[in-house]
């Protein structure tokens, strides 16, 4: 049998299968265009036999396996059997019927993901970062956006979605995305061969004190080219001492003030258990270090970690606000 995990109920996915009418090999097919779609990597067979291992609970399937199944019976991972509900969960989740046309359904589908979004603190502007984001999608086709420009930074722990979830308010509002690895990467890791490094070190003193605000910075920089135009932006990062720091929170948001613009920073909760299977998965050469030395890596994380000022929280605990974004992004016709 599989590794036992708390609240999962294999049994649970056979019964979804056979209630949409679906053979193994069949749905296997399904699952595969469906990941193809939502452009989920990490699925090369979904043969009939590990649909089999996955409903008979020898194998737990993997995050992106729960995604795409999931996506193919429009179920959340608790109505699937994954995992219990998180105290509050929504676990009833109805979507737009699949077909060609988009009912206001997928308006709800697309506030109930929003949602997601909760105060962090009394000062967070929750709300109205809500009411933006859906303003935003929602005049997308009809022209202008009568609020000043945004800028949200969506910081988090790595492995923790935040990747994902900056991806689908991006989705939503069609605003740019700048992601801190893919922009800076081939800059850091030259620098650090320069330096004598290791091209994939995330952990030394020589990337702390050498490496990292320069890599920060061009993100800002890149940021600040944005707003500076009036375009709103959202940057995804781990943010993890700047969001610490209330005196650069301050100073970036009377910076942003200046020039007509409202910072939203947005910080990703998230548990060990799902980090650590995410970066597993994900296979990325500069998170070898974490995967080699977890416990060592873990005494550095402070799960309950807040920003320090006025910000925004969303609980992705269990994937639960990611696989809530999935069925938006397929309820809208994003997938």
């Amino acid at each position: 049998m599989g590794k036992q995990r708390a609240g999962w109920r294999p049994d649970c996915l056979r019964e979804q299968r056979e209630a949409h009418g679906l053979t193994l090999e069949i749905a296997g097919e399904r699952l595969r265009e469906v990941a193809e779609r939502a452009r989920l990597t990490g699925i090369p067979a979904a043969n009939s036999q590990t649909l089999w291992q996955h409903e008979q609970g020898e194998v737990y399937p993997g995050p992106h396996y729960r995604r795409a199944y999931c996506l193919l019976y429009r179920a959340t991972e608790p109505d699937l059997g994954f995992r219990a509900a998180l105290p509050g969960e929504e676990t009833s989740f109805k979507l737009t019927p699949r077909n060609d046309s988009l009912n206001g359904a997928h308006v709800l589908a697309v506030e109930q993901a929003i949602h997601c979004i909760s105060p962090g603190n009394e000062d967070a502007g929750y709300f109205a970062l809500q009411q933006r984001i859906i303003d935003a999608w929602k005049r997308r086709h009809t022209g202008g956006d009568p609020h000043r420009p945004v800028l949200i930074l969506v910081g988090g722990y790595a492995g923790s979605g935040k990747t994902d979830l900056a991806r689908f308010f991006v989705q939503l509002a069609g605003w740019p995305l700048l992601d801190k690895d893919p922009l800076t990467r081939p800059l850091v890791e030259q620098l650090l061969v320069a330096l004598g490094g290791d091209p994939n070190d995330r952990h030394t003193e020589l990337y702390q004190k050498h490496v990292r605000s320069v890599e920060y910075d061009c993100l800002m920089q890149s940021a600040m080219a944005n707003i500076k135009c009036g375009i709103s932006t959202v940057l995804s990062a781990p943010f993890i001492s700047e969001f610490r720091d209330p005196g650069w929170l301050q100073r970036l948001s009377n910076r942003a003030e200046s020039m007509g613009v409202d910072v939203f920073p947005v910080w990703v909760r998230c548990d060990e258990d799902s980090m650590r299977e995410y970066i597993t998965f994900r296979s990325a050469a500069r998170d070898s270090w974490k995967l080699a030395r977890w416990d060592e890596y873990m005494a550095t994380i402070d799960l309950d970690l807040r920003p320090a000022g006025p910000h925004l929280i969303v609980d992705n605990r269990l994937g639960t606000a990611v696989t809530l974004a999935d069925q938006a992004r397929q309820a809208m016709g994003a997938i």
